[in-house]
């Protein structure tokens, strides 16, 4: 991760479902609007025969490519090919994920006819990149620094593979903030200098990953408490319940399985997302597709009370989650004094009423936009760290916490001895007490992030080496192990054996879960490549749309009877054929290079100018 830079920096909620760009601009967060007029961008990537979409172009085409078109890296990035959810989640993608050599997931999809290998990572870069590309269209200007959000419970792998992929995209990744630490300076900024100490729990439920962070609040000061969430668990797994429940019932209203149709399956997935949403403030709405399967249309009728039924234990677990944080910051409910929503499906009506069940009827605080205030808070943050901003930006001290236990693995059992316990705010350096077996000289330590009591269950993040340790017996040799974490998250170990001074240090990094400096240099420059050829194949549509133009606006130019009139019948008639025979060659020719279209332009043009004259 990079140190703070110097120019104009910006802030990327990078979602699993949408993402969302802002600037500070005239002494406020100005959220950026895409090239379609919309303030959020869906995380999606498709590849065609001719080109490469990113954004709203490849979600609209979805449904007539469903094995290219990528969606969810975010729920890929970081993890290995072996985890159990990664396994689960391959079975509802339309796009293939393969195993590459060293256990990390491969997305493959088929571009200009060729079989492509992609990771998580590249994908995501593709994202943060379309994202650069709208702020930079907005301010007419190169843009380089920014913050981007991750998930409160992302582990150390995920979060560095997220700033690889900022790297990628030809970021500067100035911070990666968690999601509800950022909604919560969004959330706070507007109330500095306010009423107080306030205890604020921001519950975070987008369209892939929940996250729930306790705060304290006063002037312009934020304290992380605690943080809880799941990785795994938004709008995306309500989508599939409703998906799963319309299968089953068009098997048993048609006799025909469905559930092996990428096609149909997409189809019924954004019907039933368009369902879910309308449910929101509708207590009923119809899911419908015409001819989904062989011909035969769907149609049903599904409820607000039906879709809760679906999902219950998905709700459950987010207020479970709301529980473990406020238990982890060893607070009570009733003196929390705020409960902020964020994200897309803390909408749902269901849901906001079990959220204030628990908090015993409190009301919950819906008065920051639920879409854009983790950008929000990510851009108020980069204008921070890039010194431009207000006194009220310039004055935010942030406090956040580390969300997993950081612990080695000790004894012949493997457990996990935590040296720094979840929830510690950081930046920490905290010290641990070991010792060694009989007669040890050396004594390798296995560094893990988690909450297993196994660590060979927990996430592996390195290793360091300690030698030249005095061979005693067990128990009587001195070691001194230190975590210290700063406030980007970067972990780094040293060990020390008390009676020789022999030490050893290390800056943990994860090399074997993380992208290879050569495989990142391999992927800016593919990145630079598939630039230039969206860049060539953009060129082409233009010179086509330009020719076409020309080409009908000349025949109602000698159809009109105002120039028409001036021309003879054998000079309008040369005219005309010549016209239709550009048209015919436009028909033919699917796309070819721009010189082609101009020399048609041009000896048109000609021919029109000889006849004319």
């Amino acid at each position: 991760m990079s140190s703070e830079g110097e120019g104009l920096a910006i802030g990327i909620d990078l979602g699993t479902t949408y993402s969302c760009v802002g600037v500070w601009q005239h002494n406020r967060v100005e959220i950026i609007v895409n090239d379609q007029g919309n303030r959020t961008t869906p995380s999606y990537v498709a590849f065609t025969e001719k080109e490469r979409l990113v954004g709203d172009a490849a979600k609209n085409q979805v449904a007539r490519n469903p094995s290219n078109s990528v969606f969810d890296a975010k729920r890929l990035i970081g993890r290995r090919f072996s985890d159990p959810l990664v396994q689960s989640d391959a079975k509802l993608w339309p796009f293939k994920v393969i195993e590459s050599p060293d256990d990390k997931p491969i997305i493959v999809v088929t571009y200009k006819g060729e079989e492509q290998h992609f990771s998580a990572e590249e994908i995501s870069s593709m994202v943060l990149k379309k994202m650069r590309e709208i702020a930079e269209a907005y301010l007419g200007t190169t843009v380089k620094n920014a913050v981007v959000t991750v998930p409160a419970y992302f582990n150390d792998a995920q979060r560095k593979a997220t700033n690889d992929a900022g790297g990628i995209a030809g970021l500067n990744v100035l911070r990666i903030i968690n999601e509800p630490t950022a909604a919560a300076i969004a959330y706070g900024l507007d109330r500095a200098g306010g009423s107080g100490k306030r205890n604020v729990l921001i519950f975070d439920l987008g369209g892939g990953t929940a996250d729930v962070s306790l705060l304290t609040i006063e002037e312009r000061t934020l304290i992380v408490k605690a943080v809880a969430g799941d990785t795994h668990l938004g709008g995306e797994d309500f989508d599939s319940r409703m998906v799963e429940h319309c299968v089953q019932l068009f098997k048993r209203q048609n006799m025909e399985d469905i559930s092996g149709n990428a096609r149909a399956l997409r189809r019924l997935r954004t019907a039933c997302e368009r369902a879910k949403r309308i449910l929101s403030s509708a207590i009923e709405t119809t899911i419908e597709v015409d001819s989904l399967y062989n011909g035969i249309d769907f149609f049903s009728t599904i409820t607000r009370a039906k879709f809760s039924e679906l999902n219950m234990d998905f709700f459950k677990n987010s207020i479970e989650l709301v529980d473990k944080c406020l238990a982890d910051a060893k607070m009570d409910k009733s003196v929390v004094h705020d409960v902020v929503l964020v994200g897309g499906s803390s909408r749902i009506p269901k849901l906001q009423e079990m959220l204030q069940e628990f908090f015993n009827g409190k009301e919950l605080n819906k008065g920051i936009n639920q879409d854009e205030a983790v950008a929000y808070g990510a851009t108020v943050l980069a204008a921070h760290l890039s010194g431009i901003g207000n006194t009220n930006v310039q004055d935010i001290l942030l406090l956040d916490v580390t969300p997993l236990s950081l612990g080695v693995l000790v004894g012949r059992e493997g457990k996990m001895s935590v040296v720094i316990p979840r929830n510690t705010t950081i930046p920490t350096k905290m010290e641990h007490n070991y010792t060694t077996d009989n007669n040890q000289t050396s004594v390798r330590l296995r560094v893990y992030e988690g909450e297993r009591a196994r660590a060979a269950d927990n996430n592996y993040l390195g290793q360091l080496i300690l030698s030249g340790i005095p061979a005693l017996p067990r128990g009587v040799a001195k070691l001194k192990i230190c975590f210290e974490i700063d406030a980007n998250g970067i972990l780094n170990v040293s060990a020390m054996e008390k009676s020789t001074g022999a030490s050893c240090r290390t800056t943990i990094t994860n090399d074997k879960a993380r992208l290879s400096t050569e495989e990142i240099n391999r992927m800016v420059e593919n990145a630079k490549k598939y630039k230039v050829e969206d860049d060539e194949y953009r060129k082409k549509v233009n010179a086509r749309v330009a020719l076409e133009k020309y080409v009908y606006d000349m025949r109602n130019t000698i159809n009109s009877k105002e120039i028409g009139a001036k021309l003879s019948r054998r000079s309008k008639k040369r005219v005309k054929s010549s016209i239709d025979e550009v048209i015919k060659w436009l028909d033919e020719t699917h796309l070819a290079e721009v010189e082609d279209y101009e020399e048609r332009r041009v000896g048109l043009e000609s021919i029109y100018k000889e006849e004319k004259a």
